[in-house]
């Protein structure tokens, strides 16, 4: 399952879909651009806090999964620890992926 969601965080960046950085993201969530950002599970405590704290103000979905490593391989580009979604249905798609993974995790 988790190719299935870094696949389609390519795809989401592929149709130019995707923030990354951020100062970039923190300002996407404040324009409400954001539908969902994604933090590195590896992100450092600071950059965490500021984040979720920034995503609760605006209510924008949270969610931490993957490695800096493996956000920035599934949409090409070098480490990264946040990016942010732009579009609802990816946005849709992407939380989708994260439900299913929890589920199937959790049967292991």
């Amino acid at each position: 399952m988790k190719n299935n969601f870094f696949n389609n965080l390519g795809m989401a960046m592929r149709a130019g879909k995707i923030i990354t950085g951020e100062e970039s993201v923190i300002d996407a969530v404040r324009k409400g651009e954001a539908k969902l950002v994604i933090v590195a599970e590896d992100a450092s405590p600071n950059t965490s806090k500021k984040i979720q704290d920034k995503c609760n103000t605006y209510r924008v979905p949270l969610h931490q999964y993957g490695s800096r490593e493996q956000l920035g391989a599934s949409i090409g580009k070098e480490t990264r620890v946040v990016v942010a979604v732009s579009d609802a249905g990816f946005a849709k798609m992407l939380r989708k992926s994260l439900e299913n993974r929890t589920e199937v995790d959790s049967i292991d």
